[in-house]
């Protein structure tokens, strides 16, 4: 069926195949943060298997991430599915702004591109646009596919190998995630447009940590919520 789907739209076979080879840096930074991700499932007494299928289904690398580590930390599982779910909110503003990609589109494609819609794949969609460049609906599925792919590789290969990878912060593993958002932010910006709404985010998500006993993940989606408010105020995109 896909491929019938896919030799109906011109163009859909080339700008998948786009999409998985612009991925392809971000996928690096990707499976270093996926290894990383693996150890902390394996101290979560979490499998290889166990761990691939809940990276296939979520595929959510920051909430897998702050769900799996109040597992390790001794929260409940009510409260490690709260948090994850709380951090994966931003990606319905995401998933909100696809709605010309996803319209008239049959009800399995839909539900594809809402899976595999992630931060990074959504912003080199743009930012290949931005450019001049065709990119769209397959753009992103190209994209998404090759993200999936390499994070369940790697987080199965971290929890399944556990006993042989060193501490993730003697390797420099930690900054991975923080270094593929920088990446993103890069190919985000657009110009001075852009200082109100992502200095409102950043002062916000800094006073809520300050000044209110809010958990990390709450503060990060004001930040997210008040960026966008001011971006929608002042009519940026």
């Amino acid at each position: 069926m896909a491929v019938q789907q896919m030799t109906a739209f011109p163009g859909a076979r080339s700008q998948l195949m786009d999409g998985l080879r612009g991925i392809l840096p971000l996928a690096v930074g990707v499976a270093v943060y996926g290894l990383a991700f693996g150890l902390l499932a394996a101290q979560a007494q979490m499998d290889g298997l166990q761990t691939g299928v809940m990276g296939t289904i979520i595929f959510a690398g920051s909430s897998q991430f702050i769900a799996v580590e109040r597992l390790v930390t001794g929260a409940g599982a009510g409260a490690a599915l709260l948090a994850g779910l709380a951090l994966n909110l931003r990606l319905l503003l995401i998933t909100a702004s696809l709605r010309d990609e996803l319209s008239g589109r049959p009800w399995w494609q839909v539900l594809l591109g809402v899976h595999l819609a992630t931060d990074e794949n959504w912003a080199l969609m743009h930012a290949m646009r931005a450019r001049g460049h065709r990119a769209g609906y397959w753009y992103l599925v190209g994209g998404g596919l090759g993200l999936v792919a390499v994070w369940v590789l790697a987080t199965v290969a971290g929890a399944s190998f556990a006993t042989a990878v060193p501490e993730p912060k003697a390797l420099g593993m930690d900054f991975a995630f923080t270094a593929a958002f920088i990446a993103i932010l890069r190919c985000l910006w657009s110009g001075r447009a852009m200082l109100l709404p992502w200095g409102g985010s950043i002062a916000t998500v800094l006073l809520a940590g300050l000044l209110t006993p809010l958990d990390p993940t709450w503060t990060l989606i004001l930040g997210g919520a008040a960026g966008a408010a001011i971006a929608g105020v002042l009519g940026s995109d």
